[in-house]
């Protein structure tokens, strides 16, 4: 009898210990799961703000080469893209005020001449996942180590001149 009731002890002990196993595989699935679900997200929120900062950076555009005076200017506040009132019937550059899809505000940094906006960028400092493959006008986010270095910035057509000196 004794040697029944070990018998069934140590078999009550090994499907104890394959249940704990089973236990700690089932939570270890669950934390790469959740990581691989939070990297996707974050990925998805990449995109959306390459989007929107876009966006931007084209409103920024329409609006300054819109400009109805010989002087071109830039917007003073993201609500002159929205309702452009320099023209008797107001113009629209944006359709609405988009969120900062990293931090999910409406709260954007903004990159100024003065005190003209010429774009736009996120406030969050959280390093970004993409490092390569960007559009060729966004090459410098290759090198951005956080978001906040993403700046989506008006850039002239025009040409810059090159300064060419005169060989001796």
């Amino acid at each position: 009898m004794d040697k029944v009731c070990a018998h069934s002890r140590a078999q009550r002990g090994l499907i104890l210990l394959a249940l704990l196993l089973m236990m700690v595989l089932a939570g270890f699935g669950s934390l790469v799961g959740a990581e691989v679900w939070a990297t996707t997200m974050q990925r998805e929120r990449e995109e959306q703000l390459l989007f929107v900062g876009d966006e931007y950076r084209r409103a920024i555009t329409s609006y300054f080469q819109m400009s109805p005076t010989p002087v071109k200017v830039f917007p003073r506040s993201l609500d002159d893209l929205i309702s452009d009132d320099r023209f008797p019937t107001p113009v629209q550059h944006l359709r609405r005020l988009y969120p900062d899809p990293i931090t999910d505000s409406a709260d954007w940094g903004l990159v100024k001449d003065g005190g003209a906006i010429i774009g736009v960028h996120s406030l969050s400092d959280a390093s970004p996942l993409k490092k390569a493959g960007f559009p060729s006008r966004y090459k410098d986010f290759e090198v951005a180590k956080s978001y906040d270095q993403w700046l989506f910035v008006f850039k002239s057509q025009t040409p810059t001149p090159r300064l060419v000196r005169p060989k001796p």
